[in-house]
Protein backbone atom coordinates (compact mmCIF):
# COMPACT_ATOMS: atom_id res chain seq x y z
CA UNK A 1 0.00 0.00 0.00
CA UNK A 2 1.16 3.56 -0.41
CA UNK A 3 1.47 6.79 1.68
CA UNK A 4 -1.34 8.20 -0.21
CA UNK A 5 -3.51 4.98 -0.37
CA UNK A 6 -2.81 4.72 3.37
CA UNK A 7 -4.12 8.79 4.20
CA UNK A 8 -6.99 8.32 2.16
CA UNK A 9 -8.25 5.22 4.28
CA UNK A 10 -7.55 7.19 7.73
CA UNK A 11 -9.10 10.60 6.05
CA UNK A 12 -12.33 8.91 4.96
CA UNK A 13 -12.43 6.95 8.50
CA UNK A 14 -15.75 9.06 10.28
CA UNK A 15 -14.18 11.94 11.98
CA UNK A 16 -17.34 12.90 14.83
CA UNK A 17 -18.80 10.16 15.21
CA UNK A 18 -19.91 8.84 18.49
CA UNK A 19 -16.81 7.77 20.59
CA UNK A 20 -16.08 4.03 21.10
CA UNK A 21 -15.95 3.44 24.97
CA UNK A 22 -12.97 2.85 27.12
CA UNK A 23 -13.42 -1.06 26.62
CA UNK A 24 -13.07 -1.15 22.41
CA UNK A 25 -10.21 1.00 22.65
CA UNK A 26 -8.76 -0.87 25.52
CA UNK A 27 -9.05 -4.40 22.91
CA UNK A 28 -7.57 -2.21 20.11
CA UNK A 29 -4.45 -1.62 22.16
CA UNK A 30 -4.37 -5.12 22.75
CA UNK A 31 -5.06 -6.42 19.14
CA UNK A 32 -1.84 -4.65 18.57
CA UNK A 33 0.12 -6.14 20.85
CA UNK A 34 -0.54 -3.35 24.14
CA UNK A 35 2.64 -1.12 22.81
CA UNK A 36 1.69 1.69 25.18
CA UNK A 37 2.94 -1.17 28.09
CA UNK A 38 6.15 0.00 26.96
CA UNK A 39 6.52 3.28 27.58
CA UNK A 40 6.40 5.85 30.27
CA UNK A 41 3.83 8.02 29.30
CA UNK A 42 3.03 11.62 30.40
CA UNK A 43 -0.67 12.20 29.95
CA UNK A 44 -1.80 15.63 28.96
CA UNK A 45 -5.29 17.13 28.89
CA UNK A 46 -6.93 20.63 29.14
CA UNK A 47 -8.80 22.83 26.73
CA UNK A 48 -6.34 25.46 25.77
CA UNK A 49 -2.16 25.17 25.85
CA UNK A 50 -2.37 21.19 25.94
CA UNK A 51 -0.17 21.31 22.12
CA UNK A 52 2.16 23.80 23.71
CA UNK A 53 2.86 21.92 27.38
CA UNK A 54 3.24 18.50 25.59
CA UNK A 55 5.90 20.17 22.84
CA UNK A 56 7.93 21.77 26.22
CA UNK A 57 8.06 18.17 27.66
CA UNK A 58 8.95 16.77 24.40
CA UNK A 59 11.77 19.07 24.00
CA UNK A 60 12.92 19.25 27.65
CA UNK A 61 12.54 15.31 28.16
CA UNK A 62 15.01 15.10 25.00
CA UNK A 63 17.28 17.66 26.23
CA UNK A 64 18.27 14.92 29.30
CA UNK A 65 19.26 12.65 26.58
CA UNK A 66 15.44 10.98 26.21
CA UNK A 67 14.43 9.27 23.23
CA UNK A 68 10.52 10.53 22.73
CA UNK A 69 7.66 10.29 21.56
CA UNK A 70 5.20 12.90 21.00
CA UNK A 71 1.29 12.37 20.18
CA UNK A 72 -0.85 15.50 19.04
CA UNK A 73 -3.83 16.66 17.39
CA UNK A 74 -4.27 17.88 15.07
CA UNK A 75 -2.55 18.44 12.46
CA UNK A 76 -2.08 21.53 10.82
CA UNK A 77 -0.68 20.58 7.06
CA UNK A 78 0.50 17.01 7.04
CA UNK A 79 -1.29 13.87 9.42
CA UNK A 80 2.17 12.83 10.16
CA UNK A 81 2.81 16.21 12.40
CA UNK A 82 0.02 14.23 14.67
CA UNK A 83 3.43 11.26 15.80
CA UNK A 84 6.77 12.45 16.09
CA UNK A 85 9.44 10.51 17.78
CA UNK A 86 12.96 12.65 18.75
CA UNK A 87 11.45 15.64 17.50
CA UNK A 88 10.96 15.04 14.27
CA UNK A 89 7.57 13.99 12.36
CA UNK A 90 6.97 10.22 11.08
CA UNK A 91 8.18 9.43 7.56
CA UNK A 92 6.05 8.80 4.64
CA UNK A 93 7.50 5.34 4.55
CA UNK A 94 6.89 4.82 8.46
CA UNK A 95 3.66 5.81 9.08
CA UNK A 96 2.57 3.86 6.26
CA UNK A 97 4.39 0.90 7.67
CA UNK A 98 2.57 1.43 11.05
CA UNK A 99 -0.64 1.54 9.12
CA UNK A 100 -0.69 -1.48 7.62
CA UNK A 101 0.79 -3.22 10.99
CA UNK A 102 -2.12 -1.38 12.47
CA UNK A 103 -5.13 -2.29 9.93
CA UNK A 104 -4.13 -5.57 9.75
CA UNK A 105 -4.99 -5.74 13.48
CA UNK A 106 -8.26 -3.66 12.79
CA UNK A 107 -9.50 -6.66 9.67
CA UNK A 108 -8.77 -9.58 12.82
CA UNK A 109 -10.89 -7.45 15.13
CA UNK A 110 -13.75 -6.67 12.47
CA UNK A 111 -13.36 -10.51 11.75
CA UNK A 112 -14.61 -11.15 15.36
CA UNK A 113 -17.61 -8.93 14.88
CA UNK A 114 -15.93 -6.22 16.85
CA UNK A 115 -16.21 -2.72 15.52
CA UNK A 116 -13.53 -0.16 13.50
CA UNK A 117 -11.74 1.96 15.34
CA UNK A 118 -12.48 5.89 15.49
CA UNK A 119 -10.11 8.61 13.34
CA UNK A 120 -8.42 9.44 16.38
CA UNK A 121 -8.24 5.87 17.74
CA UNK A 122 -7.04 4.37 14.53
CA UNK A 123 -4.30 7.44 14.76
CA UNK A 124 -3.48 6.92 18.59
CA UNK A 125 -3.27 3.17 17.65
CA UNK A 126 -0.79 3.94 15.03
CA UNK A 127 1.40 6.27 17.30
CA UNK A 128 2.02 4.18 20.37
CA UNK A 129 2.54 1.00 17.92
CA UNK A 130 5.53 3.60 15.87
CA UNK A 131 7.04 4.36 19.37
CA UNK A 132 6.93 1.55 21.27
CA UNK A 133 8.66 -0.27 17.56
CA UNK A 134 11.25 2.61 17.79
CA UNK A 135 12.36 2.34 21.06
CA UNK A 136 10.74 4.94 22.95
CA UNK A 137 11.47 5.58 26.47
CA UNK A 138 8.89 8.74 27.12
CA UNK A 139 5.88 9.34 25.24
CA UNK A 140 3.99 12.89 25.50
CA UNK A 141 0.40 11.86 24.52
CA UNK A 142 -2.18 14.86 24.58
CA UNK A 143 -5.96 14.11 24.48
CA UNK A 144 -8.17 14.32 21.82
CA UNK A 145 -11.32 15.34 23.62
CA UNK A 146 -12.09 16.18 26.78
CA UNK A 147 -10.00 13.22 29.09
CA UNK A 148 -12.53 10.98 30.95
CA UNK A 149 -13.78 8.91 27.72
CA UNK A 150 -10.69 9.89 25.57
CA UNK A 151 -9.12 6.77 23.68
CA UNK A 152 -6.02 8.02 25.30
CA UNK A 153 -8.03 7.32 28.51
CA UNK A 154 -7.15 3.90 28.11
CA UNK A 155 -3.62 4.37 29.01
CA UNK A 156 -4.12 2.77 32.62
CA UNK A 157 -0.23 3.40 34.40
CA UNK A 158 0.81 7.09 32.80
CA UNK A 159 3.88 8.60 35.39
CA UNK A 160 1.99 11.93 35.46
CA UNK A 161 -0.81 13.84 34.23
CA UNK A 162 -0.95 17.42 33.32
CA UNK A 163 -4.11 19.49 32.72
CA UNK A 164 -3.55 22.73 31.15
CA UNK A 165 -6.82 25.92 31.19
CA UNK A 166 -10.20 24.93 31.19
CA UNK A 167 -12.38 27.30 29.17
CA UNK A 168 -16.05 26.57 27.35
CA UNK A 169 -15.22 25.01 24.28
CA UNK A 170 -16.80 21.27 22.80
CA UNK A 171 -19.77 22.34 25.24
CA UNK A 172 -21.90 19.72 22.88
CA UNK A 173 -19.91 16.98 24.56
CA UNK A 174 -18.39 18.41 27.58
CA UNK A 175 -20.85 20.15 29.53
CA UNK A 176 -22.00 23.70 29.53
CA UNK A 177 -19.85 25.35 32.98
CA UNK A 178 -16.47 25.30 33.68
CA UNK A 179 -17.06 22.53 36.63
CA UNK A 180 -18.63 20.37 34.04
CA UNK A 181 -15.88 20.75 31.44
CA UNK A 182 -13.14 20.14 34.27
CA UNK A 183 -15.12 17.15 36.05
CA UNK A 184 -13.97 15.89 32.18
CA UNK A 185 -10.61 16.83 32.08
CA UNK A 186 -9.98 15.12 35.20
CA UNK A 187 -10.93 11.68 34.08
CA UNK A 188 -7.43 11.77 33.07
CA UNK A 189 -6.59 11.31 36.54
CA UNK A 190 -5.89 7.89 37.32
CA UNK A 191 -5.55 6.08 41.34
CA UNK A 192 -1.81 7.48 42.91
CA UNK A 193 -0.54 8.90 39.65
CA UNK A 194 1.00 12.59 40.09
CA UNK A 195 -1.32 15.68 38.77
CA UNK A 196 0.10 18.89 37.93
CA UNK A 197 -2.51 21.64 36.71
CA UNK A 198 -2.53 25.04 35.47
CA UNK A 199 -5.04 27.75 37.63
CA UNK A 200 -8.10 28.76 35.61
CA UNK A 201 -10.73 29.60 38.06
CA UNK A 202 -11.93 28.86 41.77
CA UNK A 203 -14.78 26.60 40.09
CA UNK A 204 -12.57 24.54 37.81
CA UNK A 205 -9.58 24.33 40.12
CA UNK A 206 -11.72 22.61 42.95
CA UNK A 207 -12.73 19.91 40.61
CA UNK A 208 -9.77 19.13 39.83
CA UNK A 209 -8.65 19.15 43.74
CA UNK A 210 -11.32 16.82 44.58
CA UNK A 211 -10.79 14.12 41.84
CA UNK A 212 -7.30 13.66 42.29
CA UNK A 213 -8.41 13.47 46.25
CA UNK A 214 -10.36 11.16 45.26
CA UNK A 215 -7.71 8.85 43.81
CA UNK A 216 -5.00 9.53 46.41
CA UNK A 217 -2.99 11.26 43.59
CA UNK A 218 -0.58 14.16 44.64
CA UNK A 219 -1.57 17.09 43.27
CA UNK A 220 0.07 20.82 42.79
CA UNK A 221 -1.43 23.51 41.16
CA UNK A 222 0.84 26.04 39.05
CA UNK A 223 -0.58 29.45 39.96
CA UNK A 224 -0.54 32.62 37.67
CA UNK A 225 1.20 34.24 40.35
CA UNK A 226 3.83 31.27 39.83
CA UNK A 227 6.04 33.47 37.37
CA UNK A 228 6.66 36.94 36.25
CA UNK A 229 6.66 38.23 32.51
CA UNK A 230 9.47 40.62 31.93
CA UNK A 231 8.93 41.83 28.17
CA UNK A 232 8.85 40.74 24.84
CA UNK A 233 12.06 41.33 22.85
CA UNK A 234 13.30 39.91 19.49
CA UNK A 235 10.25 38.06 18.55
CA UNK A 236 10.76 36.16 22.47
CA UNK A 237 8.79 36.77 25.70
CA UNK A 238 10.80 36.44 28.75
CA UNK A 239 9.78 35.73 32.45
CA UNK A 240 11.29 34.78 35.73
CA UNK A 241 10.32 32.20 38.55
CA UNK A 242 9.24 32.31 41.72
CA UNK A 243 10.90 29.15 42.58
CA UNK A 244 14.38 28.31 44.57
CA UNK A 245 14.62 25.26 42.09
CA UNK A 246 15.66 28.04 39.09
CA UNK A 247 16.40 30.71 41.12
CA UNK A 248 16.59 34.17 39.46
CA UNK A 249 17.59 32.85 36.19
CA UNK A 250 15.42 34.77 33.19
CA UNK A 251 13.58 32.18 31.02
CA UNK A 252 12.65 32.52 27.45
CA UNK A 253 10.30 30.97 24.89
CA UNK A 254 10.55 31.33 21.23
CA UNK A 255 6.94 33.21 21.01
CA UNK A 256 5.14 36.35 22.00
CA UNK A 257 2.12 35.12 23.46
CA UNK A 258 1.64 35.96 26.93
CA UNK A 259 -0.01 32.90 27.91
CA UNK A 260 2.55 30.63 27.05
CA UNK A 261 4.96 31.29 30.23
CA UNK A 262 1.79 29.62 32.27
CA UNK A 263 2.50 26.29 29.52
CA UNK A 264 6.09 26.00 30.28
CA UNK A 265 6.19 26.64 33.82
CA UNK A 266 3.55 23.53 34.12
CA UNK A 267 5.50 21.62 32.10
CA UNK A 268 8.98 22.67 33.81
CA UNK A 269 6.74 21.75 37.09
CA UNK A 270 6.08 17.89 35.92
CA UNK A 271 9.92 17.85 34.69
CA UNK A 272 11.07 19.12 38.12
CA UNK A 273 9.00 16.30 39.84
CA UNK A 274 10.11 13.73 37.09
CA UNK A 275 14.01 14.39 37.76
CA UNK A 276 14.77 16.49 40.76
CA UNK A 277 17.69 16.96 41.64
CA UNK A 278 18.98 15.06 38.47
CA UNK A 279 17.67 17.67 36.50
CA UNK A 280 19.03 19.92 33.80
CA UNK A 281 17.12 23.31 34.51
CA UNK A 282 20.01 25.29 32.35
CA UNK A 283 19.41 22.77 29.19
CA UNK A 284 15.74 22.90 29.91
CA UNK A 285 15.85 27.07 29.36
CA UNK A 286 18.43 26.38 26.17
CA UNK A 287 15.64 24.35 24.65
CA UNK A 288 12.61 26.13 25.35
CA UNK A 289 14.11 29.17 24.14
CA UNK A 290 14.96 27.86 20.90
CA UNK A 291 11.50 25.63 20.26
CA UNK A 292 9.21 26.83 17.79
CA UNK A 293 5.44 25.64 18.31
CA UNK A 294 3.41 25.65 15.07
CA UNK A 295 0.56 27.63 14.84
CA UNK A 296 0.56 29.24 18.08
CA UNK A 297 1.39 33.03 17.59
CA UNK A 298 3.89 31.61 14.76
CA UNK A 299 5.64 34.24 12.35
CA UNK A 300 5.04 33.01 9.01
CA UNK A 301 5.84 35.47 7.04
CA UNK A 302 7.89 39.46 7.89
CA UNK A 303 5.10 40.71 10.51
CA UNK A 304 1.99 37.99 9.57
CA UNK A 305 0.95 35.84 12.18
CA UNK A 306 -1.08 32.85 12.69
CA UNK A 307 -2.14 31.53 15.81
CA UNK A 308 -4.78 28.33 16.68
CA UNK A 309 -7.60 30.54 19.17
CA UNK A 310 -10.25 29.16 17.93
CA UNK A 311 -12.83 29.38 21.45
CA UNK A 312 -13.52 32.21 23.87
CA UNK A 313 -10.67 32.00 26.55
CA UNK A 314 -8.26 31.23 23.69
CA UNK A 315 -9.32 34.73 21.80
CA UNK A 316 -9.09 36.60 25.51
CA UNK A 317 -5.47 35.24 25.79
CA UNK A 318 -4.77 36.24 22.07
CA UNK A 319 -6.22 39.85 22.76
CA UNK A 320 -3.94 39.76 25.78
CA UNK A 321 -0.51 39.41 23.86
CA UNK A 322 -1.51 41.84 20.46
CA UNK A 323 0.49 45.21 21.56
CA UNK A 324 -2.17 47.66 22.07
CA UNK A 325 -0.04 50.78 21.13
CA UNK A 326 1.86 52.21 18.70
CA UNK A 327 0.69 49.33 15.95
CA UNK A 328 -1.71 49.09 13.21
CA UNK A 329 -3.14 45.69 12.31
CA UNK A 330 -5.20 43.62 9.93
CA UNK A 331 -7.36 40.49 11.26
CA UNK A 332 -8.07 37.73 8.75
CA UNK A 333 -10.92 35.36 10.70
CA UNK A 334 -13.10 31.74 10.04
CA UNK A 335 -14.36 29.70 12.46
CA UNK A 336 -16.46 26.19 12.13
CA UNK A 337 -20.06 25.99 13.20
CA UNK A 338 -20.11 25.09 16.73
CA UNK A 339 -17.97 27.57 18.38
CA UNK A 340 -19.24 30.27 20.10
CA UNK A 341 -17.78 32.38 17.21
CA UNK A 342 -20.46 35.43 18.14
CA UNK A 343 -18.44 36.03 21.50
CA UNK A 344 -15.06 35.44 19.87
CA UNK A 345 -15.89 38.36 17.36
CA UNK A 346 -17.01 40.41 20.02
CA UNK A 347 -13.41 40.06 21.82
CA UNK A 348 -11.79 40.98 18.68
CA UNK A 349 -13.50 43.92 18.13
CA UNK A 350 -13.70 45.11 22.22
CA UNK A 351 -9.84 44.13 22.58
CA UNK A 352 -7.26 44.21 19.30
CA UNK A 353 -6.64 47.56 17.93
CA UNK A 354 -7.44 46.53 14.02
CA UNK A 355 -8.38 49.05 10.96
CA UNK A 356 -9.31 46.22 8.60
CA UNK A 357 -10.88 42.79 9.22
CA UNK A 358 -11.59 40.34 6.71
CA UNK A 359 -13.65 37.14 7.13
CA UNK A 360 -13.38 34.15 4.96
CA UNK A 361 -14.94 30.08 4.54
CA UNK A 362 -13.38 27.39 5.66
CA UNK A 363 -14.05 24.60 3.37
CA UNK A 364 -14.80 21.22 3.85
CA UNK A 365 -18.54 21.85 5.48
CA UNK A 366 -17.66 22.66 8.88
CA UNK A 367 -17.15 26.47 8.16
CA UNK A 368 -19.63 29.36 8.88
CA UNK A 369 -20.55 31.58 6.43
CA UNK A 370 -18.13 34.17 5.87
CA UNK A 371 -21.03 36.44 4.99
CA UNK A 372 -22.85 35.63 8.68
CA UNK A 373 -19.48 36.38 10.36
CA UNK A 374 -19.22 39.99 8.30
CA UNK A 375 -22.68 40.61 9.49
CA UNK A 376 -21.32 39.76 13.21
CA UNK A 377 -18.42 41.53 12.56
CA UNK A 378 -20.02 44.83 11.62
CA UNK A 379 -22.79 44.70 14.72
CA UNK A 380 -19.06 45.55 16.91
CA UNK A 381 -17.07 47.31 14.93
CA UNK A 382 -17.18 50.27 12.69
CA UNK A 383 -13.90 49.21 10.85
CA UNK A 384 -14.48 48.01 7.68
CA UNK A 385 -15.16 44.70 6.99
CA UNK A 386 -14.13 42.54 3.61
CA UNK A 387 -15.53 39.11 2.90
CA UNK A 388 -13.56 37.12 0.80
CA UNK A 389 -14.71 33.64 -0.04
CA UNK A 390 -11.65 31.15 0.13
CA UNK A 391 -9.06 31.89 2.68
CA UNK A 392 -6.45 31.95 -0.81
CA UNK A 393 -8.96 34.80 -1.74
CA UNK A 394 -8.36 36.27 1.82
CA UNK A 395 -4.68 35.30 2.24
CA UNK A 396 -3.99 37.51 -0.66
CA UNK A 397 -5.76 40.05 -0.40
CA UNK A 398 -4.48 40.68 3.08
CA UNK A 399 -0.71 40.55 1.95
CA UNK A 400 -1.72 42.76 -0.81
CA UNK A 401 -3.19 45.81 1.47
CA UNK A 402 -0.73 44.75 4.54
CA UNK A 403 1.84 48.23 4.47
CA UNK A 404 2.97 49.13 7.59
CA UNK A 405 0.39 46.78 9.47
CA UNK A 406 0.88 43.56 11.32
CA UNK A 407 -1.56 40.47 10.23
CA UNK A 408 -3.23 38.37 12.37
CA UNK A 409 -4.53 35.05 11.37
CA UNK A 410 -7.31 33.29 13.52
CA UNK A 411 -10.28 31.71 14.27
CA UNK A 412 -9.81 28.09 13.66
CA UNK A 413 -7.35 25.13 13.70
CA UNK A 414 -8.46 24.77 10.05
CA UNK A 415 -7.35 28.47 8.75
CA UNK A 416 -4.10 28.29 10.45
CA UNK A 417 -2.98 25.19 8.62
CA UNK A 418 -4.29 25.97 5.49
CA UNK A 419 -2.59 29.62 5.69
CA UNK A 420 0.52 27.59 6.57
CA UNK A 421 -0.35 25.54 4.03
CA UNK A 422 -0.30 28.44 1.34
CA UNK A 423 2.98 29.70 2.87
CA UNK A 424 4.72 26.78 2.53
CA UNK A 425 4.05 27.01 -1.26
CA UNK A 426 4.95 30.22 -1.51
CA UNK A 427 8.31 29.73 0.32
Amino acid sequence: MTYIEATGYILNIPKFTKKNDARHTKTFLRYIGNPQERLKVLHVAGTNGKGSVCAYLDSMLRSEGKRTGLFTSPHLVNINERIAIDGEQISDDDFTRIFEKTLEAVRRMEAEGLSHPTFFEFLFGMAVSAFADAGVEYAVIETGLGGRKDATRSIEHPIVCAITSIGLDHMEHLGDTLEEIAREKAGIIRPGVPVFYAETAEESDCVIESAAKEQGSFCKKIGKDAFEILGIEDKHIAFSCFSAYYGTTTWKLNNTGVYQPHNAMLAMEVMQYLFGENGHPKRWRETLAELKWAGRMEEVLPEVYIDGAHNVSAMEAFAQSVPQEGRRNIVLFSAVQDKDYRRMIRCLCGRVQADLFVVTHISGGRGTDARVLAKIFREYTEQPVIVRESVEEAFTFVLEHQGERRIYCLGSLYLTGKIRELVQEVI
